[in-house]
């Protein structure tokens, strides 16, 4: 939320652009902080993280996690969060005492039976909303999709070397295979 002149809370406006202002990539997941998505629902971050622990049997570590001093460093040096308008990180290169929470997407959606309040519900309609229109997106944009694709089979290929090289290691040689031949063929004399 944004106080307008007057000192009255204006809910954000949920869109793509706002929310992919506040998505990150970290761990491989994409995630949201807590301060954006209390932001959202128009709660203090620490009011916010009240809701969550009063609830925390809802959260598991595949739905919310904190991230490490590495990761924040690593944030707070990106080029994409240095030109976000964003507080969040303020003051947290040196030493914070909290590291920030981060939510997967499926912790957006458990948030969404958490948090209570005709706010709440409204903007949670739109992240839903929001969300679903993103994924269609993704899903009818060609280049999304071949992107996609190649993603996972480069992923594939590098499994497939792995593996090509396990199976290597494990391969008689072409001199191994003569020692066997002619121990066959001299029955008194071993491999050696």
């Amino acid at each position: 939320m944004r106080e307008n002149k007057d000192n009255i809370l204006v809910p954000v406006e949920i869109t793509v652009e706002t929310l992919k202002a506040k998505i990150y990539l970290i761990r491989g997941q994409r995630v949201m902080f807590a301060a954006d998505l209390a932001e959202i629902y128009g709660y203090s971050t620490k009011t916010f993280n009240q809701q969550v622990r009063n609830n925390i049997e809802k959260f598991d570590e595949d739905f919310r996690f904190q991230i490490t001093r590495e990761e924040l460093d690593e944030l707070v040096r990106s080029k994409i969060l240095t030109s976000r308008e964003n507080t969040m990180f303020r003051g947290q290169s040196g030493g914070t005492r909290y590291l920030p929470w981060c939510f997967t997407e499926s912790g957006v959606y458990m948030l969404m039976t958490v948090l209570k309040g005709e706010l709440a519900v409204r903007q949670s309609k739109a992240l839903i909303r929001t969300f679903k229109s993103m994924k269609d997106y993704i899903e009818q944009d060609p280049l999304q999709k071949e992107s996609f694709n190649i993603t996972r089979l480069s992923l594939q290929v590098s499994e497939n070397t792995k593996d090509i090289s396990e199976i290597r290691k494990n391969l008689l040689t072409k001199d191994d295979l003569t020692k066997v031949i002619q121990s066959f063929s001299l029955p008194d004399k071993g491999i050696e």
